[in-house]
């Protein structure tokens, strides 16, 4: 049996009307770029987010870069984030001539950890960024009272305030204490790219937030920092999203609860059979679900022998992916931070002994069933449960 970790052609064939139509339309308005269909996805973006405004970009890497760069973050500057995420996180830190200043993570849930950031804040600090890993938001409160207390001390004449940008990218829709991500820092960034829960027909991202002037600045700084036009104050980017990109985008946006209720189904429906089987606790451990909408962007499994697993499942027809290899502070590139092998141990063991499974809305029983039968068919002893 064959079980893919994604099935985009499941997705489209189901709403292919929806979306030739839509695609069709913006070739016949010949609107390619910043046409109407822009300005409904982020009004309808922000509404769903639980936002006032959207601002739509070209990724969700670049969605990162243009908030960073509304709040002229650059050299001397410092920005605390986690180092087991994406790269597009702290890379777009770097970009902006700041530095990346890592804080490692809870592993139960594979966000940062909110309880070791204040000891990594220092009068060089700009930034949080916070990393909806997975679908489930991190543990905000904290963070934003850290960050109001830091904001209430006494300032030296070059310190400005800390803000927080809510890396979203994984997690549109997920809710922490009835609260969307992307609605509880200065920004919220998401990616649109077409393995996202909200995926497009190639890159595509959105920037949201509350206030009326950032919005404003970053519309300004996605057209190279133009207002009006071939009038420059700021320095900007090309970080436009196209029209065709949007109107995909909208198609799918009427489904995402429909689909995102399917994963929830479907990781329910792992979590039955890990148990019934025995595995779950004992060999395997189960991604762990706070309070609040896990949106299940990917369903990670923990296991000693990840890799020896993924080559089992590979060769049995099931495919999965690791979510991260390698944790950033040990990247090549960033050798220049001088962190070392045990600097982040929890973040390390993620990358060690993680495994995204099959978690797709068009997922069957059947494949589910296939997927943890097959994983019960390789020894794994309660001695190769991860710590």
């Amino acid at each position: 049996m064959k079980v893919p970790l994604l099935n985009l052609k499941a997705q489209y064939e189901a709403i292919k009307d929806e979306i030739d139509r839509a695609v069709a339309e913006v070739f016949v308005s010949q609107q390619f770029i910043n046409g109407p269909q822009v300005v409904e996805l982020e009004k309808a973006v922000a509404e769903y987010s639980g936002c006032a405004h959207g601002v739509g970009v070209s990724s969700g890497s670049d969605a990162l870069l243009i908030a960073l760069m509304a709040e002229d973050i650059g050299p001397g500057d410092e920005v605390i984030t986690t180092p087991y995420t994406f790269f597009a996180t702290a890379g777009a830190i770097a970009r902006v001539g700041a530095k990346p200043v890592f804080v490692d993570i809870d592993p139960s849930t594979f966000n940062i950890n909110p309880n070791l950031i204040e000891q990594a804040v220092t009068e060089s600090t700009r930034a949080i960024i916070p990393v909806h890993l997975f679908g489930q938001m991190a543990d905000m409160d904290p963070i934003m009272d850290l960050v109001h207390s830091q904001n209430q001390k006494p300032k030296t004449k070059n310190q400005k305030p800390i803000i927080v940008i809510e890396d979203a990218a994984q997690a549109i829709g997920s809710e922490y204490k009835g609260r969307r991500a992307g609605s509880i820092g200065d920004y919220g960034t998401f990616s649109f790219f077409p393995s996202k829960n909200l995926g497009g027909a190639g890159d595509g991202g959105l920037v949201v937030c509350q206030d009326a002037e950032r919005a404003e600045r970053l519309k300004i700084l996605r057209n190279h920092g133009s207002k009006p036009k071939y009038f420059h104050k700021f320095i900007g980017g090309n970080f436009r999203l196209d029209t065709i990109q949007a109107a995909v985008v909208l198609a799918k946006l009427r489904h995402l609860d429909s689909w995102t209720a399917a994963r929830q189904k479907n990781a329910e429906a792992y979590r039955k059979l890990f148990h019934e089987c025995g595995l779950a606790g004992n060999g395997v451990a189960l991604p762990e679900e706070r309070e609040g909408r896990h949106i299940y962007n990917q369903f990670v499994i923990r296991t000693h022998d990840r890799d020896g697993l993924k080559a089992h499942l590979h060769a049995n027809g099931v495919g999965t992916e690791v979510y991260y290899p390698l944790p950033l502070h040990l990247q090549e590139c960033f050798a220049y931070l001088g962190h070392q092998r045990g600097d982040f141990p929890h973040a390390e063991k993620a990358a060690a002994d993680s495994l995204a499974l099959p978690i797709d809305p068009a997922l069957s029983e059947v494949a589910i069933e296939y997927v943890v039968s097959t994983i019960n068919q390789k020894p794994i002893t309660s001695s190769q449960q991860p710590k």
